[in-house]
């Protein structure tokens, strides 16, 4: 190896690493999973935290955001079940079925849709984007939960 090759590799899996804690992104869809299809209304949205054991401080900060969102803004579709928000550990074994149902892939923010026996559910990648900035996050959220709750899929 040559001088260059010494350094260069050291900074190379510092830039790896960074990026795989830091940016624990998911891999998956772009958060439109659940199409252009829009119901009339909607009997319940769930909105999921999924993370493991372990977290960085960008999925910790992904779920704080998420559930002071729902917190804020639906207290009352919250009381009355038809919006349910918890933080799941996909390490946890009395978290396999819903892990199953959701399919994640590493820690992300899913919203699931049901109305009339259907279900729905989507990866929403974008709260990723988000995060640096709290209001944003939290009216970005909000919109897209409001939609979810009038029955507006896209």
């Amino acid at each position: 190896m040559n001088k260059r090759s010494i350094v260069i590799l050291p900074v190379l899996l510092l830039v790896l690493a960074y990026l795989l804690a830091a940016g624990c992104l998911t891999q998956g869809n772009t958060g439109e999973s659940a199409g252009n299809r829009s119901l009339s209304s909607v009997d319940k949205v769930e909105v999921y935290h999924f993370h493991a054991t372990r977290q960085c401080y960008s999925c910790i900060v992904l779920g704080e955001y998420a559930e002071e969102t729902v917190k804020t803004y639906f207290g009352p579709e919250l009381a009355s079940g038809k919006l349910v928000f918890g933080h799941i550990n996909v390490d946890l074994p009395e978290n396999r079925a819903i892990v199953e149902k959701y399919g994640p892939t590493g820690s992300s923010l899913w919203i699931g849709v049901t109305n009339r026996g259907e279900f729905s559910k989507e990866e929403n990648i974008r709260v990723w984007y988000k995060i640096g900035n709290k209001e944003e996050y939290m009216d970005y959220l909000k919109g897209v939960i409001e939609k979810r709750l009038a029955g507006d899929l896209s």
